[in-house]
């Protein structure tokens, strides 16, 4: 909850666990609550149905369109049909006493995360590493024959998700501040579009599985660094890892650091050569060490820096590891600082550094390329004003009505962290910050090249979700957009925000979204009885979510050899290889409702930076002869949209095992192992989810028991932990 749930008495949970109470102990709880007059609330065991995924209504879709599946129609076809408000079940048992949980901000009580979705993996269409475990399921090897050079497509030949990951020592507010100058200049020189640069701690860099996650390594300390960790830093390099030292004390290969008082603190004239032997001249900021070479000796790789004196001090050195292509580049000036920093001591130096400031770019960059990272660059784009749309043309007046019941006399709609001011028109000088948006509501004024109106309407077959769309071409974050509509709006309006593009997308845990155009980027409002079958299984919806995507594209007649797949808990795969989307479920109980906003994003025509659905349909044809037509975005939320809501009627209607059959069908774990606790953990295999949703595996002794994450935020599959029993 990141200290932001509070308890009525003020204090601040710390850890929340799940604990599997004993008979004795059960009885025991129970007769304290009697006293209470609180009454137990214990679902009843559905019976094990199977279905048949509904594909009627859906099958037209798009089938005649000339070249794209949800290409902009000739003509407009009738609006979906008109809203009907759904009745609460109620299948719980009977009523319940609730103690109040509220979050620090107290009189909003809806700010659970103010972002969508996770950060996609950045993984490579070849030479994929082999899979830890084995499965069962076929899996079609579209990635096989996939060119890095397609089309001009980069790609990883890693297979590691697109983390920058920045150690700079202890927990410390130097330490801190050295964070946000290193991450200041790799941001300059990486497209944030396909990097996400995160601080790794101590505690972290020992306990959490980031190693398989992080496509470089950067060590920015002169702190001592621990044996264990540096232990952990040569697995990783062992590995295949890429390092990148700045000014700090790590080193390997036969090199050691050796300190020169005379160096520290000055400026120096440093000569660079590149990968093609060019050298590069430049005044850089010295730290005051030099690297030699001890008794084994290690040839450098190609790039490589020393200084301009008559000892010619290796400053910069190129070192590879092991036999899986790892590699480091180690240097000893301070390619991280600006000439602006605080041990720059003359003008005389600031000026020299000042003059060379785009040459220490050009080193940056390129040794980051050689590690293989992409320094092209791209420009952040400006953020635009919201168009509010109807997919139902009868929802359009009620909806105006509401508005202007709801307005202030500006014109706005408030909440905590952002203010919707609603006109009928947009003006460029109108200023647009994240705190603060325009909403034009003239739908006559609207045209967008990424979202398509009528093909959304025309594919939306919903009762009530998706019927009222908050569109940006730019906008932070697509959860923001409903922050201060989502306890107000009527339910029949179905609110949702769609965006193609964000600025500012977050996931799980802090984790970060990367959403360049292509994504397909929502946010839809479902409200949820608590008394019903999917209110007292909330955990679901994120699956529910995640398994509409995937038959949402599977669906469409001739696709249903795509091979999206979905794993536990919340992302969407290409096979068990690649990560092509993901959901973000937060979720407010007021009253007897669930409130809830699915954040969801999945990749349909961007191949950077990892992999797109349209990639996989160009496959699908090149290898099996075939004319299937590439998708668009808003043509998939639409069809997303009207597959949940009929994966949630069937939920509250019949319980989870309506809904598991196609669940499993889909998902990527069949077979699959994991380790308990740590990778030296007990082995176990999946076998399926329990009735809240989570994992549950086969234990060598033959019980199928429960499992939970561990809390880190790079691989959920990883560390599992049993539930604590009482």
């Amino acid at each position: 909850m990141e200290d932001r749930l509070h308890m009525d008495n003020g204090l601040v949970p710390q850890k929340i666990m799940s604990v599997r109470l004993q008979d004795s102990t059960l009885k025991e709880v129970k007769d304290q609550a009697s006293n209470k007059q609180a009454q137990i609330l214990e679902p009843k065991p559905e019976p094990s149905l199977k279905i048949k995924p509904e594909q009627d209504g859906m099958e037209h879709v798009g089938r005649d369109d000339p070249k794209a599946l949800g290409e902009e129609p000739k003509q407009r076809r009738g609006s979906a049909s008109g809203s009907e408000p759904a009745g609460d079940s109620d299948r719980g048992g009977g009523p319940i006493e609730h103690y109040h949980l509220h979050l620090s901000s107290c009189h909003e009580c809806l700010e659970l995360e103010n972002s969508t979705i996770e950060s996609v993996k950045f993984a490579s269409a070849e030479n994929i590493p082999d899979l830890p475990y084995d499965y069962s399921s076929s899996l079609e090897s579209v990635a096989d024959e996939t060119s890095p050079e397609r089309e001009g497509r980069r790609v990883t030949l890693t297979g590691k998700a697109p983390n920058i990951l920045l150690y700079v020592g202890s927990d410390s507010q130097e330490a801190l501040g050295r964070f946000h100058e290193v991450r200041s200049v790799l941001a300059d020189c990486v497209d944030i579009d396909s990097y996400v640069l995160y601080h790794l701690l101590e505690d972290s860099a020992l306990r959490d599985p980031w190693t398989d996650n992080c496509l470089l390594l950067v060590i920015a300390t002169r702190e001592s660094i621990p044996e264990d960790l540096y232990q952990k830093f040569m697995a990783y390099l062992s590995q295949g890892g890429k390092v990148l030292g700045l000014s700090s004390s790590f080193t390997f290969g036969g090199f050691q650091v050796t300190s020169k008082g005379a160096l520290r603190k000055t400026v120096q004239n440093l000569v660079f050569s590149k990968a093609d032997q060019s050298e590069v001249k430049l005044s850089v900021l010295s730290s005051g060490c030099r690297y030699q070479e001890g008794p084994v000796q290690l040839s450098p790789g190609g790039l490589q820096g020393h200084l301009e004196n008559d000892d010619k001090d290796r400053m910069i050195v190129h070192v590879p590891f092991g036999t899986h292509g790892g590699e480091a580049v180690l240097c000893q000036v301070h390619l991280e600082l600006p000439p602006s920093s605080d041990i720059v001591q003359t003008p005389e130096d600031f000026n020299l550094l000042k003059s060379s400031n785009f040459r220490r770019y050009e080193v940056l960059r390129e040794i980051l390329t050689t590690l293989g990272l992409s320094c092209d660059m791209k420009q952040v784009p400006a953020l635009t004003p919201l168009y509010l749309l109807s997919a139902a043309e009868e929802i359009r007046d009620p909806l105006m009505q509401w508005l202007g019941k709801h307005m202030d006399a500006e014109g706005e709609i408030k909440s905590s962290q952002l203010s919707l001011r609603f006109v009928s028109s947009y003006v460029s000088e109108v200023e647009i910050t994240p705190s603060c948006i325009p909403v034009v509501t003239n739908m006559e004024a609207f045209s967008s090249e990424n979202f398509n109106l009528e093909i959304y309407r025309q594919n939306l077959q919903t009762k009530q979700l998706g019927k009222v769309i908050l569109f940006a071409e730019v906008t932070p974050t697509t959860m923001r957009l409903l922050d201060g509509l989502m306890f107000q709006t009527p339910q029949e309006m179905g609110l949702i925000a769609i965006a193609a593009r964000q600025t500012q997308g977050k996931g799980r845990g802090g984790n970060a979204w990367l959403s360049p155009v292509g994504c397909a980027l929502s946010t839809l409002l479902i409200s949820i009885p608590l008394r019903s079958q999917l209110g007292q299984r909330i955990p679901f919806v994120q699956h529910l979510m995640s398994v509409a995507v995937v038959e949402a594209v599977r669906s469409i007649p001739k696709y249903q050899d795509i091979n999206l797949r979905v794993k536990w808990p919340n992302d969407i795969y290409y096979s068990d290889l690649m990560k092509i989307g993901g959901v973000l479920v937060n979720s407010t109980l007021m009253g007897e409702t669930f409130h809830i906003l699915i954040g969801c994003g999945f990749n349909v025509t961007n191949s950077n930076p990892t992999i797109c659905i349209n990639d996989l349909v160009t496959e699908y044809n090149k290898q099996h002869k075939a004319e299937l037509k590439p998708l668009r975005a808003d043509y998939l939320i639409a069809r997303v949209v009207t597959v949940l809501e009929k994966l949630i009627e069937e939920f509250q209607d019949k319980g989870p095992n309506s809904v598991l059959p196609l669940y499993y069908r889909y998902w990527v774990h069949s077979g699959q192992q994991v380790h308990l606790g740590s990778a030296d953990g007990p082995k176990v295999s999946i076998v399926g989810l329990d009735d809240s949703g989570f994992l549950q595996v086969h234990q060598e002794g033959g019980e199928v028991v429960t499992v939970h994450p561990d809390g880190n935020s790079f691989d959920m599959l990883r560390n599992l932990i049993l539930p604590k029993r009482r």
